[in-house]
Order: structure tokens, then C-alpha cells, then sequence
């Protein structure tokens, strides 16, 4: 079965190369890109180059605030009949920033956004890569419940990303081939939320305790590691595109009835937290279990209690009271 997926955001640095990889995928037979500049109609008409099945269409709304009703419209047409949207909009990270920075705009636009799919295609699964993902996917949750489309098993954050910067950099470490490497990532998906579970990584590593700390530091600080390097050109945009890619790949597969595991920051009742990080198996409901993060090293577990959930709780009640007006 062949899909049709929207990415909200398409002109963007992470949206064009998120569009092109998607563009490749044998699961998709249409592919909608939407954006607020016009340059989307183009970015579109280029990917419609490409020799794949999937056909590509633009949907240029604008940024102006007089155009608002426009722009809904054109939100509109690019939703429609979409089985998976997936949401990169929103400002980048520039130097010195956090993702905790970019809240007040980027968590304008995803709400937005979200009234859109909860108008026209309350069904689809919904992947936000928006930053904070923290607290959007928290925001996400909120408008669909008050439109009274709200499925948890279709909502997700893609924390995908922090699943690939800890397999690559622990392979460069003990120089060993990436694509036999698993590392779990489990909390959410902003600094010290982010809790790579070294001690379950396969093939199974005896990492000495600073090798440790040094791994999750790097992967835990691998944006800003990619910001600086850009020194003010862009945040970790391909990197971040090849993620979305390769998760809304594993959302259709489950669709189809491949079951797949991914890790995703998704409503989870593992903590008292209502949104977690970890591992979920994918399949033609969206999520069909939520997988336990087993059992942690004493490291892994003081860190999960005494800095992922305090951070996160609060990144996640920002998110809600957004949305509430709390």
C-alpha cells in the first residue's frame, strides 16, 4: 500500500532534503509540501524531476498576517486525504541559542499547523520534528483534544535523530562497523532529556565510567556540536532530514503491517510523565506497545530520576499551558 504524506515546512533546511529522501520512497505515491514562502511551488516542481513513483505538488501559503485565511486554505489542500504529515517548520537554532528559545515562535506555528490536521486529516499519523519537541508535541496533543480528534497512537515526536548521533558515535569509538550498532535513547529530545542507554547497547560494549560520560555528553550536546561547526549558517538540518526520512519510512511500514521498533518521544504511561522517549512498535494502528526501557544501569537510573524527569515534566507542562492558557 502506497501513501500520501505531507511535510509542513518543505522549503526549509531540514524540509527540502526531508522532501528529496521522501521523494525516493517506494511508500509513498503522493508527496504534499507545504510552506508559507513561495519558493515551495519550486522546490516542488525540482523533486518532480526525480525518476520515483511519487508525485510531488506545491502549496505556497504566506508568512503575512493579512493573508492568514489564504495560507489556511492552501494548509487545507495539502492536507487532504494525507495518511502521515510530518512537521520540520519553524525557526533553526542559531549560535547560542536552545531549543528552549525557539518556544515562543515555533510553538505559534505547530499549533497551527496542528488545527489544520485536526480539521481535515485527524487520522494521519502526525511526526513533529519541531523544536522544542519537548513541549510541541505536548502543544499537539492539547489542540486535538479540544477538536476532539486527539488518537495518542498517532502522535509522535521524532527523537530519531538522537538514536543515530549515539550509534554513529559509539561505533567511531570502538571503530566497529555503525550499521551492526543499536543504542536505545530514551526521556525526550532536548539536552539533558536526552538518556542513551549505553549499558543496552548491541553488540554489547564495556565502556569505562568517563567514556560514558563523554558519549552522553556528545550526543546529548550533538546539536549544538553541529551549530557551532555552521558558525551561524544553520542548525543540523541533513542529519535531521535523513531521521524524519527514516522514521515516517517506519510509520509506513507499520501502516502496511511490517511491524517496526523505533524509538519516539510519544504519549507513554512508563513514568508518571505523560509524554516519554523510548522505544515503540510501529504497526497499522501507529503505535501498538510502548517497550519498557528494561533495566537501567545505577548511572542511567539516577540520571533518569534526578535530571530527564524534573527537566522534562517542566518542558512538557509549558507545552500544555500554551494551549490552556494555565
Amino acid at each position: 500500500m502506497s501513501h500520501t504524506v505531507a511535510v509542513l515546512g518543505a522549503a526549509g533546511g531540514i524540509g527540502q532534503p526531508l522532501a528529496m529522501l521522501l521523494k525516493q520512497s517506494t511508500l509513498i505515491k503522493q508527496l504534499n509540501l507545504y510552506d508559507v514562502v513561495p519558493v515551495v511551488n519550486g522546490v516542488a516542481v525540482d523533486l518532480s524531476h526525480i525518476d520515483t513513483p511519487a508525485k510531488v505538488t506545491g502549496f505556497a501559503g504566506s508568512f503575512k498576517p493579512e493573508d492568514a485565511e489564504f495560507s489556511k486554505a492552501k494548509l487545507h489542500e495539502a492536507l487532504a486525504g494525507c495518511d502521515v504529515v510530518v512537521i520540520p517548520a519553524g525557526v533553526p537554532r542559531k549560535p547560542g541559542m536552545t531549543r528552549d528559545d525557539l518556544f515562543s515562535i515555533n510553538a505559534g506555528i505547530v499549533r497551527g499547523l496542528i488545527e489544520g490536521i485536526a480539521a481535515v486529516c485527524p487520522n494521519a499519523a502526525i511526526c513533529i520534528i519541531s523544536n522544542p519537541v519537548n513541549s510541541t508535541v505536548p502543544i499537539a496533543a492539547e489542540v486535538l483534544k479540544k477538536a476532539g480528534v486527539y488518537n495518542p497512537k498517532k502522535l509522535f515526536g521524532v527523537s530519531t535523530l538522537d538514536i543515530v548521533r549515539a550509534n554513529t558515535f559509539v561505533a567511531e569509538l570502538v571503530n566497529t562497523d555503525v550499521r551492526l550498532v543499536n543504542v536505545p535513547v530514551v526521556g525526550g529530545h532536548s539536552g539533558t532529556t536526552i538518556l542513551p542507554l549505553l549499558s543496552q547497547a548491541t553488540p554489547k560494549f564495556d565502556f569505562s565510567e568517563d567514556q560514558v560520560k563523554a558519549l552522553q555528553y556528545r550526543i546529548q550536546n550533538a546539536g549544538t556540536e553541529v551549530v557551532d561547526a555552521k558558525a551561524g549558517g544553520g542548525s543540523a538540518t541533513l542529519s535531521m532530514a535523513y531521521a524524519g526520512a527514516r522514521f515516517a519510512e517506519s510509520v509506513m511500514k507499520g501502516l502496511n503491517g511490517h511491524a517496526c521498533v523505533e524509538c519516539a518521544y510519544v504519549p507513554s504511561d512508563l513514568t508518571d510523565l505523560p509524554f516519554f522517549a523510548s522505544q515503540v512498535e510501529l504497526g497499522t494502528n501507529g503505535i501498538e506497545r510502548v517497550i519498557g526501557y528494561g533495566e537501567l544501569s545505577a548511572h542511567e537510573k539516577n540520571e533518569l530520576e534526578t535530571v530527564v524527569i524534573p527537566v522534562l515534566r517542566d518542558e512538557i507542562q509549558k507545552g500544555i499551558n500554551f494551549v490552556t492558557g494555565a
